[in-house]
């Protein structure tokens, strides 16, 4: 007898491929089996989404390929997760099989079914039993009346919670005990915690295996990133998946890996950027942790549910107003944990400091007091290389990318001028490429120029054991080699670093005690950017990095954040000041609600990608065109098409397409009204060009 599933494979939304292709199978098959298929001359891993007993209307065993084979011995992608899979591909308007299949760990595609059930055997026998989570929560665990309060109310919330709490107030502790008591509400519980970047995960991990490891057993712990090896991923998604691990670890990818026995979900850091995907579905993490929590506690008995923890000392404004209007639970946490003092801020006016200082005195003579008494300082300049770009003086040459409408960026160390965005490097040149001058000089300043700086300038402080200050830097370039994070991060813990420069990598997140002092020597690129949530990023990251100073409560008094700035007395420096979130929140709240910017209004970009501006740009003119009497057109407000603020990127030119709609369900009917006509505007001679479209829902970056 001969069955019909129905399989979502990897292809995109403007492939024009179904949201599942049927094939025949002599086996019925289960829905979330997963297996291979034959799809155009190759072979590729599938989901089967269900499987009928009667092949469709016009289909015959001879007009339909078999399934290929199936993965044996891996329990099928149950209901919820397929549940979750489904909304993240309707909301985001993209192809089922590509959420599905994006959410699976590459190698799993590759292996056969000897490898595979090697490779179970061997997480299995990793995975030592251990005794299950048992006792008091809090035993041998002092915690603040704070701390105590967040998790009864945890304990008794019916919504998501938002900790809204202080840097330092203590807020990975709470985690720490909402995830004990999940796993010991249940044996087969498991607890998902996500953080924006990678670089977060080492000492949150440590923290989570010296908690967990004694009561759950080797192996309960396991990290999920892109940052992994593909073996070490597969390794990861299998002890998720079949419930061995019972914590997961991750980055923004971990919201949608299978975890059978989900009973807590925390985000951490919940307003960072990151969570947001900026290329295929372009999901945003945060949200889709919500909705999860939602349909997990759905299929749970009555009473029971998963709870979703949303945790930031500046939350996003969408979660602020959620809060706000009681669809989450917002819980604040204001004091430090042992009684410690915020940073109090220091603005220094640049209009009063020497012509061309990038360090002011003030500054430098503040760190070198810290260094003498055997405290940490860092400096925060959220722009990594030597300087931005090289330029002749002369004929007025500068380092443009020829593949790129970008500067390449100079890298001292290496002699190098590298674009960032489309990885194109070259040495730099002995001279101008233009007019031959030997003067081509750096423009600007990145961290490796701040780090040479300032290694001159302190270079005859000692610290208290006689020996000179050192001086180093931590972004994408000097954390580029595998393992070459831990190692900054244990240097600095261990106080071999007087001063660390870096990036926005070093400004959330840590726990670095001995820091006192934290300077941002370039603030005001925020104040005045076209972009309506640039103060919101900015207010964060200083913030944010303001925490990392006085984090133990015996320094805290003295503890300090400074901030160079061409304009003091800008408002947004005077909440920064208080440490107000709630009122910096309230005044942007009120300017998106005046402006009908999110979360009062929806947004979606259409971008599209081709190999001119003006190709581009006609196929979105095209699209908007096409879209005139769709319905809900009436609804929404759409644009004209312009380029991106980078405009071209390896060779490939890009422009975009605002949709605005007061409503979200407004936004998302006229989406999935437009989608083929998105299709079938490709077709169309204005289109010649085009390399690729995609629609991105809920925009971070316009």
């Amino acid at each position: 007898m001969a069955f019909w599933p129905s399989v979502v494979v990897a292809t995109p939304a403007h492939s024009g491929v179904g949201a599942s292709l049927t094939y025949r199978s002599e086996l019925l098959l289960r829905p979330g089996t997963l297996v291979r298929v034959p799809l155009g001359a190759r072979e590729v891993l599938g989901v089967v989404w269900d499987c009928a007993t009667t092949p469709p209307e016009g289909l015959t065993e001879a007009k339909t390929k078999a399934v290929a084979g199936v993965l044996e011995g891996l329990p099928p992608l149950n209901d919820r997760w397929r549940q979750l899979v489904r909304f993240a591909a309707q909301y985001y308007q993209r192809s089922l099989g590509e959420v599905a299949l994006a959410a699976l760990p590459p190698q799993l595609r590759d292996l056969s079914n000897v490898q595979l059930a090697r490779r179970l055997k061997r997480r299995a026998q990793a995975s030592a039993d251990g005794p299950g989570p048992a006792g008091d929560v809090a035993a041998g665990h002092d915690l603040s009346d704070e701390q105590r309060q967040a998790l009864d109310a945890l304990a008794d919330a019916k919504a998501p919670v938002l900790l809204f709490g202080a840097t330092g107030s203590g807020k990975t502790e709470v985690y720490l005990q909402a995830t004990q008591r999940a796993l010991f509400s249940q044996a087969e519980a498991q607890v998902l915690v996500m953080v924006p970047e990678i670089n977060l995960t080492p000492q949150l991990e440590a923290r989570f295996r010296e908690r967990f490891e004694p009561l759950c057993g080797a192996g309960a712990v396991v990290c999920l990133h892109s940052g992994m090896t593909p073996a070490q991923r597969l390794s990861s998604w299998l002890a998720a998946h079949t419930g061995q691990a019972r914590i997961v670890l991750g980055t923004r990818m971990a919201v949608l890996a299978s975890l059978p026995g989900l009973r807590l979900i925390v985000v951490d850091e919940e307003h960072d950027p990151s969570y947001k995907s900026q290329e295929g579905a372009r999901y945003s993490a945060r949200d889709l942790a919500v909705y999860r929590g939602k349909v997990e506690s759905e299929a749970l008995e009555a009473n029971a549910r998963c709870q979703v923890v949303l945790g930031s000392a500046t939350p996003s404004l969408e979660s602020w107003h959620a809060a706000d209007q009681g669809r989450y639970l917002r819980l604040a946490m204001p004091a430090r944990i042992g009684g410690g003092a915020l940073p109090r801020l220091r603005l220094v006016d640049m209009n009063h400091q020497p012509k061309g200082a990038v360090l002011a005195p003030p500054l430098i003579a503040a760190m070198a007091e810290r260094i003498g008494r055997g405290e940490q300082c860092l400096v925060l300049l959220n722009r990594r290389g030597y300087a931005p770009v090289l330029a002749c003086h002369d004929c007025g040459w500068k380092s443009a990318c020829p593949h790129c409408s970008a500067y390449r960026v100079f890298h001292k160390l290496d002699r190098t001028l590298r674009c960032h965005h489309c990885g194109f490097t070259e040495r730099v040149p002995r001279a101008c490429p233009d007019c031959g001058n030997l003067d081509v000089a750096p423009v600007g300043r990145g961290t490796e120029q701040v780090e040479e700086q300032l290694a001159g300038l302190l270079a005859d402080v000692k610290r208290p054991d006689g020996g000179p200050a050192r001086v180093a830097r931590m972004d994408a370039d000097s954390t580029r080699l595998k393992g070459s994070l831990e190692v900054q991060l244990a240097t600095m813990h261990s106080g071999e670093v007087d001063v660390l420069v870096g990036t926005q990598m070093i400004a959330k997140g840590h726990d670095f005690r001995r820091i006192t002092l934290v300077a941002s020597i370039n603030a005001d690129s925020g104040l005045f950017a076209s972009d309506y949530r640039a103060p919101e990023r900015l207010f964060a990251l200083l913030m944010q990095a303001a925490g990392r100073a006085g984090r133990d409560a015996a320094q805290s008094a003295t503890s300090e954040m400074w901030v160079q700035t061409w304009y003091p007395q800008h408002p947004l420096f005077a909440s920064l000041k208080q440490h107000d979130f709630p009122a910096f929140a309230t005044t942007q709240l009120t300017e998106r609600l005046s402006a009908g910017m999110p979360p009062y209004g929806h947004q979606a970009l259409l971008r599209a990608d081709a190999r001119t501006q003006q190709a581009a740009q006609a196929y979105l003119n095209a699209a908007a065109q096409a879209a005139v009497g769709l319905p809900h057109f009436e609804d929404v407000t759409l644009y004209p098409a312009v380029p991106l603020t980078i405009q071209r990127v390896a060779n490939v030119e890009r422009a975009q397409l605002l949709v605005e709609a007061a409503s979200r369900g407004a936004l998302q009917r006229f989406l999935t009204a437009w989608q083929p006509v998105l299709l079938q505007t490709r077709s169309l001679p204005e289109a010649r060009g085009l390399v690729r479209f995609a629609v991105d829902v809920d925009p971070l970056v316009i």
